[in-house]
């Protein structure tokens, strides 16, 4: 309700302020969640950096084909098979009038590299920065690393000067609720400013008249409206309140197809949704005290078997989702198709493994959901522990908003915990290997929230993000894939779809399988 609130007193009164030429050319964007910050080092989630690069920007970007091309670095050779050399683009200004230079790019690698930085493990092989002059940067790494230019597509380039005006040399930590003075504030290159921001009710961007780039837009401004409520979505998009959401419900769609007011782009995104395992000493909600029952691997294929992929993929995600057993989506290097092969579903069976492991009875457990995140992330839960209480494993579900349940997440306070991961920006399945099934180490295993660590793995994986040869690269890590699909360390289950909503005033606008809004496509008609 107080979202519902927000959302009729407050965006309504301000978009009737707008009108003429202006008015027709805002795009009036309703999601089911707010950002996390104005801070891009603050949380390394998809959504809130994918909002964030409408302001910031980076050294390089990926096209319409995930082809690595020049942003802010113009030109980039490699000088030592452990150096980039970037040059910098010249002419570029920040929002606030202020020139781009070198000093802007080593104070932003400095602080994303920062030991309490939430980004530091999008560059787990970042060394140094040194300036060589005003538009020239060597950017250096620990070892010969295949993929540094995709990690550096989602680094984005603060002024340094306002930085340091503004005490914000260190990072900020969304999760930690670490703010600074770039949480609420922001001065980047791209071709959006921030107008104004009110967190959980409206952020508003104006276009940049000074951006660099030629713009392939024709919008004036984008308001941006966190709506939670499904049904309160829905109804803004009906009535022309709101124009775009990447966020329709999937319940929803058939209503929308038959508006003509509206238009449903749908596709299945690179996001892999899979349940995770607390695989410490001890669990956190559990009857069992003496030990964690999901050490051992029967549990966990207990657990897996119960699980109906059809009932999920059907009623939950309305036959929209791609069931999978796969850690990651078919277009991501490290794939293999081996991996599609899941654990049948079997009850029974089910119940014999939980026996077979010494709990005949079943156990009780926690687990932990968002309501706000993840497409019908919620339901999924709920159905999820219906089918594992029919084996006997009673999870006590807790759901909340992804602002309460990551922190929790992060400390490790769950028994199993539902997360999803897209590959960002790697679009490699390194991604998930150095920052999730890794060690807590250094800058890896920065969302190993499952307390679990395993060297013998982390070699692979470390000789992975070592090897140059790509071939041997890629079957390096669909090994290791297989090892964590054999051994069920996740319980994966599919990739997500994507259901973008658009009004009938909406033209041209990019859909790209990261599920990213890249508003500065937007063509209105």
């Amino acid at each position: 309700m107080k979202t519902l609130l927000k959302w009729t007193a407050g965006a309504v009164i301000a978009l009737s302020a707008i009108t003429g030429a202006s008015a027709a050319n805002t795009l009036k964007w309703g999601a089911a969640r707010d950002l996390d910050s104005l801070d891009p080092y603050s949380y390394g989630s998809t959504f809130n950096l994918a909002f964030l690069n409408h302001v910031y920007e980076a050294l390089i970007r990926y096209d319409d084909k995930f082809n690595i091309t020049p942003a802010l670095a113009e030109s980039w050779e490699s000088p030592s098979p452990t150096v980039l050399r970037f040059h910098l683009r010249r002419g570029v200004k920040f929002h606030n009038g202020a020139p781009f230079s070198a000093d802007d790019v080593v104070a932003s690698m400095t602080r994303v590299s920062d030991d309490a930085s939430p980004l530091k493990g999008n560059l787990p092989a970042f060394k140094a920065v040194r300036k060589v002059d005003d538009y020239t940067v060597d950017i250096e790494m620990t070892h010969p690393y295949p993929l540094m230019l995709n990690d550096l597509t989602n680094i984005f380039i603060f002024n340094r000067q306002w930085l340091v005006d503004n005490n914000s040399l260190k990072p900020t930590d969304a999760a930690k609720k670490i703010e600074g003075y770039a949480t609420h504030n922001a001065n980047g290159t791209g071709p959006f400013k921030v107008e104004s921001y009110r967190p959980d009710t409206r952020t508003v961007l104006v276009v940049n008249p000074d951006w660099w780039d030629k713009p392939r837009h024709n919008l004036a401004r984008i308001e941006f409206t966190p709506i939670a409520s499904a049904p309160t979505r829905v109804a803004a998009l009906l009535s022309g309140d709101i124009n775009f959401t990447e966020n329709a419900p999937l319940q929803d769609l058939d209503r929308l197809r038959a508006a003509p007011n509206v238009k449903v782009l749908a596709a299945t995104e690179l996001r892999t949704l899979y349940f995770g395992f607390n695989l410490g000493d001890k669990l956190v909600g559990s009857n069992i005290t003496d030990k964690n029952p999901l050490k051992d691997l029967r549990v966990r294929q207990a657990l897996y078997m119960a699980l109906s992929p059809e009932l999920l993929q059907k009623r939950v995600m309305r036959g929209l989702s791609r069931t999978t057993g796969a850690l990651v989506a078919p277009s991501i290097p490290g794939y293999d198709a081996r991996q599609e092969e899941r654990l049948p579903f079997d009850a029974a069976r089910a119940k014999k493994l939980l026996a077979e492991a010494g709990y005949p009875d079943g156990f009780t457990l926690s687990l932990l959901c968002s309501n706000d995140m993840f497409v019908n992330e919620e339901e999924l839960c709920q159905a999820a522990a219906s089918m594992w209480a029919r084996i006997g494993v009673k999870a006590a579900l807790a759901s909340g908003p992804r602002s309460l349940q990551n922190p929790k997440r992060s400390r490790g306070e769950f028994d199993i915990t539902i997360h999803g991961w897209a590959n960002e920006p790697q679009i490699d399945a390194l991604s998930i290997l150095l920052q999730v099934m890794h060690s807590r180490t250094g800058p890896a295993g920065v969302f190993n929230w499952g307390q679990w660590g395993d060297p013998a793995l982390d070699a692979r994986i470390d000789a992975a993000a070592a090897e140059m040869d790509r071939p041997k690269r890629v079957q390096m890590m669909s090994d290791i894939l297989q090892t964590l699909h054999d051994d069920v360390r996740f319980l994966p289950l599919h990739q997500q779809p994507m259901a973008w909503a658009v009004g009938a005033n909406v033209g041209d606008v990019l859909q790209m399988p990261d599920n990213k809004a890249r508003l500065w496509t937007v063509r209105m008609k």
